[in-house]
C-alpha cells in the first residue's frame, strides 16, 4: 500500500492535536503528493464510562466523528475513517479506503509518468524540426541559403 495511515485515537484528544503538529508536517516533508487516510481507532473506548471519566477529570473528551472529518477535510485527507481493533467494527471498511486511496494515487502516478514518457518521445523529434528551421533561417541571414521559411 502507498499511504500512511495516520492514527488518532479518539479517546486521546493529544493524538488528534499532535496529528496536526507533528506527524502530518513530517510526512508532508518526506513524501507531498502522498495520499493520507486519517483514521480513528479505539472506537469502542469512546463510549467506555471508566475512559470518560478519566477524560472528564482532565477537562477533556473523545474526539467526535465530526471532528475527525472536519480534521480530515481541513488536512486534504484523502478519507476519514473510524474503527475499533477490539470489535472490528468498521475494521474492514477502514482498510478497503486506504487501499482505494492506495490504488488511486498509483493510477494517478502511472498516467503522470505516461504523459513524461511520450512527451520525451516527442521532444527530439520535435527538437529537430525547430532546429532545422533555425538553422534554414541562420543560412539565409548569412547568405547561403535562399529565404524560405516553412
Amino acid at each position: 500500500m502507498n499511504g500512511p495511515l495516520n492514527v488518532i485515537f479518539v479517546v486521546r484528544p493529544c493524538s488528534f492535536r499532535n496529528l496536526t503538529t507533528k506527524w502530518l508536517p513530517e510526512i508532508r516533508q518526506h513524501c507531498p503528493s502522498m495520499p493520507v487516510v486519517l483514521v480513528g481507532t479505539q472506537l469502542d473506548l469512546r463510549e467506555d464510562v471508566q475512559v470518560l471519566i478519566h477524560l472528564a477529570q482532565n477537562q477533556q473528551q473523545p474526539v467526535s466523528t465530526e471532528e475527525g472529518q472536519r480534521l480530515a477535510q481541513e488536512l486534504g485527507a484523502a478519507s476519514f475513517a473510524e474503527c475499533s481493533a477490539l470489535t472490528q467494527k468498521n475494521l474492514k471498511d477502514t482498510f478497503d479506503s486506504a487501499i482505494l486511496a492506495s490504488i488511486q494515487y498509483t493510477e494517478s502516478n502511472n498516467i503522470q509518468q505516461q504523459k513524461r514518457l511520450t512527451l520525451r518521445k516527442k521532444t527530439p523529434d520535435k527538437i529537430k524540426s525547430l532546429s532545422e528551421t533555425w538553422w534554414r533561417k541562420i543560412n539565409c541571414l548569412m547568405g547561403e541559403q535562399s529565404c524560405e521559411f516553412k
